[in-house]
């Protein structure tokens, strides 16, 4: 609550996390990590979204969005180079895709990167990107051929460090404001030509990749929070009295705990489900996207009045 109530960044936890190894979970031991598997780091995720779910979408942004793609797509040089770093919590990772015109319609980007030499010439604006502030290290989409859409933007790993990377503007949030999303800004940037992850104009193809993992993160999020409103909700129902009895005892409010229950173990099973599919090397693009269809289906029934609506507005 302190975090969130004051927008402080939870540098003091995340360095316990790194000490810990949870900021390298699925990172293997050979490039410094703790070696687990995605069923692991959507339970960490999950256990830390009960208590803070900035702390929480700060390490899956770190680890799914900003490690994953260096990992599953990099070469070994770029894997040396950079996982311990991040494993260690030395650099933190974010992700850079979204434009102020381009959300969901990545083919709509206009950051452009341009070949010089050695190293590619950056130059554009992306927002929304949560742990730009702290990151050290940045999976940054742009195009390199603007005529091919999807298939001519390119991906690569950028040190936020080096001249010309650039903080804009912290966004105010309406909450998990402890976990920082920013504007940033590329004016001149230089990044080596052999930070280009994959090749050129298949940028697309490590941004979707990248996102399965990433869905399987914010869906464990959702189950975390979901779970500290249950257990919340038990431990009022239990201690509230009405009639000289507490709450708990009517049994109206004993169903809608026992649905919450439902729902909650059934998204952890969808995501737990995802994760597994991802450790065994089989698609789950499908699979790590159900939770939100399932999310958008309980809003559209709300605002209809479906035959569902009073039971799903105690969600």
């Amino acid at each position: 609550m302190e975090i969130d109530r004051t927008h402080r960044f939870p540098r003091e936890a995340i360095a316990e996390l790194a000490r810990l190894g949870l900021l390298g979970v699925f990172i293997p031991e050979q490039y410094g990590g703790a070696g687990l598997d995605n069923v692991a780091y959507a339970l960490v995720i999950e256990e830390l979204s009960v208590a803070c779910a900035a702390t929480a979408v700060i390490v899956s942004a770190h680890c799914s969005l900003g490690a994953w793609p260096i990992l599953g797509t990099g070469t070994e040089e770029q894997r040396r180079r950079y996982l311990p770093r991040m494993a260690s919590g030395e650099w933190l990772g974010c992700f850079a895709l979204t434009e102020p015109q381009a959300g969901s319609d990545a083919a709509g980007q206009r950051t452009r990167a341009v070949l010089d030499g050695d190293s590619y010439v950056i130059n554009g604006t992306k927002n929304f990107i949560t742990n730009g502030p702290e990151a050290g290290i940045c999976i940054l989409f742009a195009n390199t051929q603007p005529d091919k859409g999807t298939k001519g933007i390119s991906a690569f790993i950028a040190e936020t460090s080096a001249p010309g990377f650039q903080v804009t503007r912290i966004e105010d949030k309406m909450g998990i404001h402890g976990a920082h999303s920013a504007q940033l800004s590329f004016a001149d940037l230089r990044v080596p030509r052999e930070n280009l992850l994959l090749n050129e104009g298949e940028g697309f193809k490590v941004a979707m990749k990248t996102l399965d993992g990433g869905r399987i993160g914010i869906a464990a999020q959702a189950v975390g929070i979901g779970r500290a409103a249950l257990e919340a909700s038990l431990r009022y129902a239990q201690e509230r009295r009405t009639f000289g009895q507490p709450l708990a005892s009517y049994q109206a409010i004993q169903w809608k705990l026992a649905d919450m229950a439902v729902e909650l173990d059934a998204a952890r099973l969808l995501t737990l489900r995802a994760a597994v599919l991802k450790d065994r090397g089989e698609p789950c693009t499908t699979q790590s996207a159900m939770e939100t269809v399932r999310g958008r289906g309980r809003h559209e029934s709300r605002q209809r009045g479906g035959p569902d609506s009073r039971r799903l507005r105690i969600y």
